[in-house]
């Protein structure tokens, strides 16, 4: 293990809240995987994510800002540092950026906007950040714009998702330009994304009737616009749709809606929320499939963290998921690459989607550096334009000062370019292997599937 690794050990973040009893021991279960949305901490404070560099060679290194939320106990947040941490590493082993070493510096956002952005100035003008990277939340990432505005540095998106920044970039061009989203594809294009899945998928599934199902968050506005304006044409019947309230601990009400309307699939878009939706849906075996936009179905241990405590089986068993890689995909010749050099860093482990779109920017940041020989901003805006970079989830590309999204008054500058032929992301069903292991099988696109099954239909259905 290297010394980044060894930085690192796991422990259990058991901070979430019970939910109320629930049949079948539903108290217990919840209490069994509790902090699975956060996922498993890693031992120790912030101050061993401070600064990682190579060996000096007496130049000033190029700094890279990490921002990430909670790196000690969240996923995502873990993710997006241990992605920068397995760029810089591969940098300095090949000579870093430009013959300089490189370093990062992490900033702990905490999923709070005033947090973000007392860490982003802290990591521009007090670390002299040359880049920075990573985001998760949407609000945090509204909460740091107008400072990478003001700093005029590069920051390169690896998480959030809203279009309210890339709209900022589009109508204010030479103010917001510095703003560059790597991954994942903004909330539009999610939106575009589900209704494409759809129109492949549904039929051959069986899917004739869904029923949409999203948290009453910022950040599914956009998702849910696109799915009532586009989701019929795909020829699936729309029975129901709701947008709960994000406190919702307890969907059973809900899915007996769901039931009611005879419903085929539940599709839902949740993150903050989706544990419990899961749960309500498969500890009573509810009548219609699962899946969506579901973030803590994402993560490689939530199959392991969701098993009944009972039965030993994982209730995310035949859920359906949206993401942008998976340990078992290849999506370009670069993920499996990416993938052992995480897995040999820390201990096995796989990353969520942030990680890949974090290693993805500094690497995309590191060529253009060295196309144009220097890190200063407004050099390497016109480089980052017009690129066209191979990453580990994709092709990069990015939409440029003039574009204008179909049905809206403004375009989604200098986010990543969504489509078959660059950032295209997948849907898995968890399925369990021969050996009863938990394997995020991808069902589309299908040109992804390779030996795997495809879709598997609930046993109990």
């Amino acid at each position: 293990m290297t010394d980044i690794g060894r930085r690192e050990a796991t422990s259990r973040d058991s901070s979430r809240n019970e939910s109320q009893q629930q049949t079948l021991n539903r108290r217990r279960l919840l209490k069994t995987s509790s902090g699975v949305v956060a996922g498993a901490s890693i031992a120790g404070c912030l101050d061993s994510y401070e600064t990682f560099a190579g060996p000096s060679d007496g130049e000033e290194p190029v700094t890279i800002g990490v921002l990430a939320p909670n790196p000690d106990s969240d996923y995502t947040g873990q993710s997006i540092v241990r992605g920068a941490a397995v760029a810089v590493t591969e940098l300095n082993d090949n000579g870093g950026i430009n013959g300089r070493d490189v370093e990062y510096v992490v900033g702990d956002t905490n999923g709070s906007p005033l947090e973000a952005r007392r860490q982003y100035q802290r990591l521009v003008l007090q670390e002299r950040a040359d880049v920075t990277v990573g985001v998760f939340r949407s609000e945090a990432l509204m909460g740091i714009i107008d400072d990478v505005a003001e700093q005029e540095t590069i920051h390169l998106t690896a998480g959030a998702a809203t279009t309210e920044v890339s709209r900022l970039v589009n109508e204010a061009y030479d103010q917001y330009k510095y703003h560059f989203r790597v991954g994942p594809i903004n909330d539009y294009d999610l939106g575009r994304t589900q209704i494409d899945f759809m129109d492949d998928m549904a039929a051959e599934i069986g899917w004739e009737s869904v029923a949409l199902l999203a948290e009453d968050y910022a950040w599914t506005e956009e998702l849910w616009d696109i799915a009532q304006e586009q989701l019929t044409a795909s020829g699936v019947d729309v029975v129901m749709d709701e947008r709960y309230p994000p406190a919702t601990d307890d969907f059973s009400e809900l899915y007996d809606q769901v039931e009611a309307v005879d419903a085929d699939v539940a599709f839902i878009t949740a993150a903050h929320t989706g544990t419990d939706a899961l749960v309500d849906w498969a500890v009573p075996q509810r009548q219609f499939a699962f899946g969506g936009i579901h973030v803590p179905m994402q993560l490689p241990a939530y199959y392991d963290q969701l098993r009944h405590p009972e039965t030993d089986s994982s209730l995310a068993e035949y859920g359906v998921c949206y993401t942008s890689a998976t340990a078992q995909s290849t999506v370009t010749p670069k993920t499996q690459e990416f993938i052992q050099q995480y897995q040999n860093t820390f201990d096995g482990s796989n990353p969520v989607y942030t990680g890949y779109h974090t290693y993805d920017g500094i690497m995309l940041f590191a060529e253009k550096a060295a196309e144009t020989g220097t890190v200063d901003a407004d050099d390497l805006i016109p480089a980052l334009e017009d690129a066209t970079f191979t990453g580990t989830a994709g092709t990069l590309e990015f939409y440029g000062p003039e574009h204008q999204a179909e049905g809206r008054e403004y375009g989604h500058t200098h986010d990543v370019v969504y489509g078959e032929d660059n950032l295209q992301p997948l849907f898995f069903q968890w399925q369990e292997d021969e050996d009863g292991e938990g394997v995020q099988n991808v069902i589309w696109p299908k040109s992804e599937v390779g030996d795997a099954d495809g879709y598997v239909e609930p046993d109990w259905l």
